[in-house]
């Protein structure tokens, strides 16, 4: 985790301009601790406690803003949280939603003035309606989620990660990239902090790893891109299941542009780099702006 923070916080003000808030969600069993912070990640000093923090985790979302919607205020910072069918869920945006206007019935409310927020409230509103009493196996989720996105994604770009503790499920407008880690595991390095990590000395043949970003997080593995409109889902460090929403051709456009650096990025791992022991965990990191 300490890892991919580190090169991940120095976008919010040193290598790149998503200084605008940052924040952090990361699960512990079916809680999750929430951290959010107005200031930017580089130069918060609740950002160099995260650092510092044995975070051990199934499921961690982190986040880096850049303003869009919204003034620069904690309650506009992501990782967004609220519950669903007894669980904590957190969601993290990167994009713009014009005209934007949905009907929300009272259940979900925005705290702050984003796109994003609304956007949340909106999907679990919609996921509620659909399944008033639980929470359904993973692939009529699944299914939920891909109709409730294809009416948001019309509005915009609407690149998103969302997380219950259990899964976590993404969705790419414009650009969004993955790779799968698995033994035999070797060494990595960041593209914004000159840091190196070798996992094979903290992972067991065990252990696999699903990293998301919107563009590479490291300049030496393989990384693959999602085509413009992919929904995944992950569970486990693996992708399980992917289907195309259609994007709108003004986001696609877009999608066309050169990307100038990485604002989100998620992690699935079973084992945390800051301790040895081999662990039944998940870890989740996301970084969105």
């Amino acid at each position: 985790m300490t890892f991919s923070f580190t090169g991940f916080a120095a976008r919010g003000g040193v290598t790149d301009h998503h200084a605008d808030g940052w924040g952090i969600a990361f699960f512990e069993d079916k809680a999750c601790r929430l951290f959010i912070d107005h200031q930017s990640s580089a130069s918060s000093p609740l950002a160099e406690m995260v650092k510092r923090y044995p975070i051990k985790s199934k499921n961690t979302i982190a986040h880096i803003r850049k303003a869009t919607q919204g003034h620069i205020l904690l309650e506009n910072c992501h990782p967004f949280m609220r519950e669903l069918w007894g669980r904590h869920w957190i969601f993290a945006h990167n994009g713009d939603l014009k005209d934007f206007k949905p009907c929300l019935n009272g259940q979900y409310q925005p705290v702050g003035t984003t796109d994003s927020e609304l956007a949340f409230c909106a999907l679990l509103q919609g996921l509620r309606r659909e399944f008033p009493g639980c929470q359904p196996p993973l692939d009529e989720l699944f299914a939920a989620l891909e109709k409730l996105t294809r009416e948001i994604t019309q509005f915009g770009v609407f690149n998103f990660l969302m997380s219950n503790g259990q899964a976590l499920f993404t969705h790419c407008s414009t650009h969004l990239y993955y790779l799968v880690r698995s033994w035999p595991f070797s060494t990595a390095h960041l593209i914004d902090a000159d840091m190196s990590i070798d996992f094979a000395k903290y992972t067991t043949p065990e252990d696999r790893v699903a990293v998301i970003a919107t563009s590479p997080l490291t300049d030496d593995e393989i990384w693959t891109r999602f085509a413009p409109g992919d929904l995944a889902l992950f569970q486990h460090g693996a992708l399980l299941r992917t289907l195309n929403v259609p994007v709108p051709e003004d986001v696609a456009e877009k999608a066309r542009e050169p990307l100038c650096k990485v604002c989100v990025e998620s992690v699935l791992r079973v084992e945390t780099i800051e301790t040895i022991a081999t662990t039944a965990d998940v870890e989740t990191e996301l970084g969105i702006e």
